[in-house]
Order: structure tokens, then sequence, then C-alpha cells
């Protein structure tokens, strides 16, 4: 299959850092289909050679299993091809729609690998020049809108240009190994499922947790915040994975039908549940490293949060009554993503256990892939002396079980982009319900005199964190 990606951002941070080793991994393993060409768009001054040199200097500063040897990127870098392009210039489409057309490609994914304000205006050029037939699939960056009403303006205009089944909105956490290895495990093993409700299970917890800051990204950051980029799309869709029922099947719209329905189902807000169960927080310096408002491009004074924790439900008769907790941060404690399925005690114990003893499923994300199953055991000593229990866990950790050579993220999703398989995109009516959820909260901040929680850089985030899950008589998994 002959195929044309094009890069819109093409020397912008997430495309050296994130979309070029992607690619290049996916050509080192074989997978990338034959025939392929890979342009890249932005308004630098390069030729295609310059490009190449400027893509295999970066690649020595990013994340690759083994670094490429000279011969593995002379015939990738034969791939890559520049096109000068000023995304506000009418005739500059033109130019490109005469280099796509010229060769013909079976399949052009147009990656919008830019800022969000760009993708109205980029989409209605494509379409302007004839490039929105059916050959062509338009990949689409988070944030997609910057509240409920950006969001449907963008899809308006989506809707104008494009079929649905064209438009690929990336949430990379969907493509993460781990998370695959979630509906695995739900819904390939008849050993979990049955357990997967109110009945067994006390609380379940989603952390994403960052140690660094916001680094070089503080203009960006200062404008977007924890709620918009990592809960209304990541945290939400890592929600969905777990409390959605099962598919019928395995298509994309199937799939995607039972996560809207979890949207849906998701307890509504009221300023008085916010003020509760919602937590907004803002590093401060700690630790020896600096605060937010110390950080560049960051305005004096600004009320952006880094850190959110929160509390939620979904209302329906598998989840009732069951809390769902959600946070995230940046300059917190350590780089930690993981999901805790947190089981309800026996109902009747017959063994000494100790404290808080209970049965636990924690699901690893980043840095590592894996799953603990953590259970209670008795120990040759402990048979001899009054029954007693102690903590055992069963880990399984899938670099060491499937190699660490295996297919990361935005691999995964390039490959499923070019091959037109949407299971692990977004359609838009989840992407509107997941606004229409966070928007009160973005309202009651909007007029909150309090502002952010300050936590010290390196910390596990405010103490009202705590606070709040503690209300339920719970804790957060390092507290435990």
């Amino acid at each position: 299959m002959r195929f044309d990606l094009v890069l819109f951002g093409g020397t912008g941070d997430l495309a050296w850092r994130k979309l070029m080793p992607a690619l290049f991994q996916a050509f080192r393993h074989g997978t990338l289909p034959e025939g392929g060409r890979i342009i890249a768009v932005a308004r630098d001054d390069l030729g295609h050679e310059q490009y190449r040199a400027l893509i295999r200097e970066r690649f020595d500063g990013v994340e690759l299993a083994k670094r490429p040897t000279p011969d593995e990127f002379e015939r990738f870098g034969a791939l890559l091809h520049y096109l000068r392009m000023d995304l506000s210039q009418p005739p500059h489409y033109t130019r490109l729609a005469a280099l796509l057309n010229e060769r013909g490609a079976d399949t052009v994914v147009m990656y919008l690998a830019t800022a969000p304000s760009l993708f109205t205006s980029v989409c209605e050029q494509i379409a302007a020049v004839g490039l929105n037939g059916p050959q062509t699939r338009v990949v689409l960056e988070k944030p997609l809108g910057h509240d409920l009403q950006s969001h449907q303006a963008i899809n308006d205009t989506l809707r104008r240009v494009l079929r649905e089944e064209q438009v690929f909105r990336i949430d990379h956490y969907l493509g993460k190994p781990s998370v695959q290895n979630l509906f695995a495990l739900r819904f390939g093993n008849a050993l979990f499922e049955p357990l997967w409700r109110r009945e067994t299970i006390a609380n379940i917890q989603i952390t994403i947790a960052e140690a660094l800051g916001v680094e070089a990204r503080g203009a960006f950051y200062d404008q977007t915040g924890a709620l918009r980029d990592m809960v209304q799309n990541h945290a939400l869709q890592l929600l969905c994975a777990i409390g959605m029922e099962p598919p019928i099947n395995s298509s994309a719209n199937a799939i995607r039908d039972e996560k809207l329905k979890v949207l849906q189902s998701l307890k509504p807000w009221s300023p008085d549940t916010i003020g509760q169960h919602v937590v907004r927080g803002q590093y401060a310096a700690g630790h020896g490293l600096p605060g937010y408002t110390q950080e560049k491009g960051v305005a004096p004074g600004s009320a952006t949060e880094t850190f959110m924790a929160l509390r939620t439900e979904i209302g329906n008769w598998r989840w009732a009554g069951v809390p769902f907790y959600i946070r995230t941060g940046k300059r917190l404690a350590a780089r930690d993503a993981h999901i805790v399925v947190n089981f309800r005690p026996v109902p009747h114990p017959i063994f000494r256990m100790p404290s808080g003893a209970a049965n636990r499923l924690v699901i690893h994300l980043q840095p590592r892939d894996g799953l603990e199953l953590h259970l209670l055991a008795q120990g040759a000593a402990q048979q001899r002396t009054e029954p007693a229990l102690s903590p055992a866990q069963l880990n399984l950790d899938f670099d060491q079980r499937f190699g660490t050579e295996r297919v990361g993220a935005y691999e995964r999703l390039l490959l499923d982009v070019i091959a037109g398989r949407l299971n692990l995109f977004v359609r838009s009516d989840e992407q509107e319900e997941a606004w229409r959820w966070v928007e009160p909260i973005l309202q009651h901040w909007k007029n909150d005199p309090a502002g952010p929680r300050p936590y010290a850089a390196g910390s596990w985030g405010p103490s009202a964190a705590s606070a709040m899950i503690a209300r339920d008589g719970f804790c957060w998994s390092e507290e435990m």
C-alpha cells in the first residue's frame, strides 16, 4: 500500500520527540507499509537533506530501544521529505495538493501536530484544494478546543469538510500496551469480569503523576492547566476503559458506544459537589526546585492549576455507589501512572488480618507496564501459631514477559491510522460529552477567588487531596 503521511508542524517538539521515533521504530520492526512517504511541513527554510540531518541529530536525545545504525537511518531517511509552508497562506496548500496528486497515494494521512487554534483553518484549506477525498485521514492532537463551545466549533468545521470515519482524534494513552492489556484483562479472560462490579469493588483510583514541571511548555501550559491537559482526555479515557460494559464485538463503534455510555453516566456537578470533591493545586518551590510562577513563559500570579484530584461516580447498576478517584499533576514525588482497583475486604474474617487488609489489582502504565495482584497468604511460620495472614503479591511485568521491543503507543496509533483502524481513537460525541462534564468545573474555577492550593514541588500534591479521599474512609495508594 502506498501512503503519504503529511506531518504539519514537522519541526516541532511533538514531531521529533514522539512521532519520528515512532515511525522509525515501525520501520525498524518492518511494520511500516512499503512504498510510504513522510512529508514534514513547517515554515523553516530547509531542504530534504537538511531536514533528514536535523532528525538524525535529534534522535540522539529521544527514547529509543536501540540507537539507529548509519545504514538504518539512511534507509529510513530516504522516506523523509520536507515542504516549506506557511499554514496561513492558501497558495501554499495548492503546492501541497500538487505534490500529493502527482504521486496519487492510496492513503493520505494529514497529521496536525500544530497549535489547536490552527485546526479549523488547516482543515478548511485542505478541503478547498480538494485534499479531503475518501483516501484522506486527518489526525488531530489534543486539546481539541479550550472548552465545550470551542470544541463544538472545531467539530462543526470537521463535519462540513470530512466524514466522521476520516477523523482520527488521537489520545496516546489508548495506544499504551498496558491499556491494551486492560481491555484484554477484562474482555479476554473469565477471571475478573464477574468481580468487576459494585458488590466486590470498594473504590478505583487513577493516578497520572509527573516528576517534571512545565519545562519549556510554560506559555502553552499556562493557557491549559491539568484539567484540560490530562483529565478531560487521558484520565477520562482510562475511566471509560475500566468502567465500560463489554462491547458486542471488537469493532470501533461497538467499543466507542460503550465508552460514551460511561461518560453519559458520570454524576453531574453542582457547586457543592465541586467544592467537596474537586481539589486543584499549583506547585510552589521545594526540594531545590522552582515554583510554577517562576517557570519561563508563566504569567506572574497565574492561577493555572498544575495538580487536580477529584471524586466521581458512575450512575448505573454495575457501579452505583463506587467512588472513582482521579488525580494528576506536575512536579510530584515520582513519575508514575497507574490504576488501582481496591476490592472489598472479606465479609467475615476467620484469620488474624493485617490492618486495612484487602485485595487490590494495580495496573501500571508508566514508567513500566505490568500488573500486580495483591493477595493475603499464610507463611510456614504462621501455620504453627495463631492463624494469621500476610500480604503477598503476584507480579506480571510486560517487558520481562513480552520483551522491551514492544510496540509503543504512538507507533501503534500511527500504524492504525495508516490502516484505517478507528478502535483506539476518540469519536466526536465522546469528546463532546467529556467537555460537557468538565465544563462546570471550569466555570466554577473562573469565579472562585481562592485559586489553586500551593503544594511543595516534589511532594504528592496538596494535603486537601488526601483529606478528600479520607472522608470516604480510603487513602491513596502510596499512603497504604
